[in-house]
């Protein structure tokens, strides 16, 4: 299996990052980022890219690869939707398209988050947004197709928030973590990171994971 993975700075794409490096079943890692992780493993190669919505200069790095797990998003926090348009559907628009003239048969993870609204008409403008996001990777042509909808993400294993709110919440919160663990909807990077690949091994009908579902593909048999 050779792996994309976009937004390995963030804390989901370094969980996802973390389980591929120690999956034998893949062989080839492509992190492709507008900044370096500053780090190296085996089977990790970086790709330093800055207009996300142009892809016409690395096209050849991207071909031969059979997944890709699109990790990078920014917060809906003090942007206007015409912003956030921009780095949430434009941007992830704009890497499927070229990702599919050379691997049509891939199978395409997009984090997307929990209250994600398909109808595209609801009140809440990053729900809408981001469920205009999904419904074109949904109906893009790949292989397949799956739309990670976390609510609560417990950071493990080092990896810690690169949002300033979200990091303080979880300084905050870390003594309830046991706590906050045994909720069904509560999930994990590490097992963000372990349903990310075990989806490619094992395909699901639901095409939509919230917290209970992705606990549950965590537990697949890899």
């Amino acid at each position: 299996m050779k792996v994309i993975i976009t937004g390995a700075t963030g804390m989901v794409g370094k969980a996802v990052l973390l389980e591929a490096v120690k999956d034998t079943k893949v062989t080839a890692i492509l992190l492709l980022s507008r900044r370096t992780i500053g780090q190296s493993y085996p089977k990790v190669s970086e790709v330093l890219h800055q207009d996300f919505t142009d892809f016409s200069t690395i096209a050849s790095q991207l071909k031969g690869f059979d997944f890709c797990c699109h990790c990078m998003g920014v917060s809906s926090a003090g942007k206007s939707e015409k912003e956030f348009t921009h780095y949430t559907y434009t941007m992830t628009k704009a890497l499927a398209d070229a990702l599919f003239v050379y691997n049509p048969n891939m199978v395409f993870t997009y984090v997307s988050g929990q209250g994600t609204d398909s109808s595209e008409k609801g009140r809440i403008m990053w729900a809408r947004v981001k469920g205009k996001t999904e419904n074109y990777l949904l109906g893009k042509g790949f292989k397949d197709a799956y739309m990670f909808r976390p609510g609560i993400i417990l950071p493990e294993k080092g990896i810690r928030s690169s949002t300033k709110l979200y990091h303080w919440f979880y300084v905050i919160a870390k003594p309830i973590f046991p706590i906050l663990e045994k909720l069904k909807s509560v999930t994990t990077t590490t097992k963000i990171g372990k349903a990310m690949l075990n989806i490619y091994i094992n395909p699901q009908p639901n095409k939509h994971l919230e917290g209970e579902e992705i606990n549950t593909a965590a537990t697949l048999q890899n």
